[in-house]
């Protein structure tokens, strides 16, 4: 593992800024056009020429925003532009997320924001071969962005484009809160839900359809096949995505239940999510680092001990055939066991990493995601499927229906008195505990495993004994915060860090 680290290290070492530096002129090729909530775009340029600098000193890439949008550029284009840059920042505090450290594996060696209008660059030769094959494959998202823009409009439009490309940029700040104050902010980023939804509905359609035709049916191992178009449809939904690293990470998962599908196994199974954190964590060991990565594989570890349990308990068992009213019932009640469980595995996360807990987040669970199973993300597959044929209206309106009863129980369920609770900051040692206690509840069988329950219990109790600063001070020293007789900061600052006090 540490070997991994060290060649993983060095395998995507690349120059970064030493200090921040005024306007220069920048030429490169754009890799990434991400759209902004408010003015303005963000720009990836792959650096072909940096000012006066040696080109040792040149970051591999940099990440700027436009001071305009509709710059009339695409993927793989090549610019110039005057900007004036930074290095990455780090934590702004102890422990907290640190963007140098994801900027540094993403290759990304300055950032900052651009003081002219990007110009087309006439005179640079053409770009290499990956990076126009990502920019084919940026242009088709871009393509299917301008499609849905056709047909929906606003925070809609922007919801439809994160679930079908990965594109989160247009979403309004206002939108995103309600989803993170309910509980249901994982719906707008694309990982298991969708990428379960995607792969599985292809499974269910390509083996329907071809159970349909008895000469193939009793002849073939129809299964299989399905499995293998489901593992085709969900890398194709991986490409026009945009690749993020949730949702790379969510296809390794589901591939690898496929691929144990292919070979007669269990899909559902705890050996198949350790398979999947080991091929994870041996591509891409900083992941380990990575919050997504945890609070991921906390929540599907949890599920499927849980269903473990019930199928060891059960065994294949099979209550008579229930009636409409029994199969509805069925299906809330495994939403609501799904998410109390899957809230209870990530709440030390959230509580360690982001101090916040939603209380009604089964409440809004249990209402968007049956729409979101149902509606919205059928619709995405049609979307996809019709879009060549230039028939995509009707699914997006669909779509767009059901994002919006989303949206509306964002907002109904997140403005409820209470809905976030924040709470202080626990100790390493108290979330140690708590990972230790829910890691021996999951893996060991029988009564053993309840044992975790008083690991958990110890965490608890001192979570609430954690060492806070009685003073904090910014990275440069422009901002002092200083507790009071209240236990509440005081904070002095300047107007340069202000996103630092915030």
């Amino acid at each position: 593992g540490f070997s991994l680290i060290a060649l993983r290290t060095w395998w995507v070492s690349a120059p970064i800024l030493e200090q921040r530096i005024e306007p220069v002129e920048i030429k490169g090729f754009i890799e990434l056009i991400e759209p902004r909530d408010g003015p303005g775009e963000r720009l990836t340029l792959w650096v072909t020429h940096m000012g006066k600098l040696d080109p040792s000193q040149w970051p591999q890439r940099v990440r700027i925003r436009t001071i305009a949008r509709g710059v009339g550029f695409a993927p793989g284009d090549a610019v110039t532009v005057r900007a004036q840059l930074a290095p990455p920042g780090g934590p702004a505090l102890p422990g907290g997320f640190d963007f140098a450290r994801q900027a540094y594996f993403s290759g990304i060696g300055a950032v900052g924001f651009a003081v002219s209008m990007p110009l087309r660059d006439t005179h640079a030769s053409e770009p290499p071969l990956a990076l126009r094959i990502s920019a084919a494959v940026q242009g088709l998202r871009g393509t299917i962005g301008a499609r849905v823009d056709q047909v929906l409009n606003g925070s809609t439009a922007a919801i439809a484009k994160a679930l079908l490309t990965g594109e989160r940029g247009g979403i309004p700040e206002s939108t995103n809160d309600a989803y993170r104050s309910s509980g249901i902010f994982h719906i707008l980023s694309i990982s298991g839900l969708h990428m379960a939804i995607m792969g599985g509905a292809v499974f269910w359609l390509v083996r329907f359809i071809l159970a349909l035709i008895p000469s193939i049916a009793l002849r073939y191992p129809i299964k299989k096949w399905a499995a293998i178009a489901a593992i085709a449809g969900s890398l194709a939904y991986l490409a026009i995505s945009g690749g993020a690293f949730a949702t790379v990470r969510s296809f390794i998962m589901i591939t690898i239940m496929f691929f144990a599908i292919l070979l007669d196994r269990p899909a559902i199974a705890l050996r198949n999510v350790a398979l999947s954190a080991l091929v994870i964590l041996v591509l891409f060991p900083e992941s380990l680092l990575d919050v997504g990565f945890q609070m991921s594989f906390a929540a599907v570890v949890a599920l499927v001990a849980a269903y473990e349990m019930m199928r060891a308990r059960f065994g294949d068992s099979r209550p008579r055939q229930p009636g409409w009213s029994g199969m509805v019932g069925l299906f809330l009640g495994g939403i609501i066991i799904s998410t109390v469980i899957a809230s209870a595995a990530v709440t030390p996360f959230a509580i360690y990493h982001f101090h916040k807990t939603q209380h009604y987040a089964v409440l809004a669970n249990l209402l968007a995601v049956p729409i979101c199973n149902f509606v919205v993300m059928p619709a995405a597959l049609a979307t996809l499927v019709l879009m060549p044929l230039g028939l995509e209206w009707a699914p997006l309106v669909v779509m767009g229906f059901g994002i919006d009863v989303m949206s509306a129980v964002a907002r109904l369920v997140g403005g409820l008195p209470g809905a976030v609770g924040v709470l202080p900051s626990i100790s390493t040692s108290a979330f140690g505990f708590m990972l230790a206690g829910g890691l021996w509840l999951t893996l060991w069988q029988r009564r053993a495993r309840l044992g975790g329950l008083a690991l958990i219990c110890v965490g608890i109790a001192i979570a609430p004994f954690a060492a806070r600063p009685d003073v904090l001070i910014g990275r440069d020293g422009k901002l002092v915060a200083l507790r009071n007789a209240a236990g509440q900061f005081v904070a002095v600052s300047t107007p340069q860090s202000i996103f630092e006090l915030k």
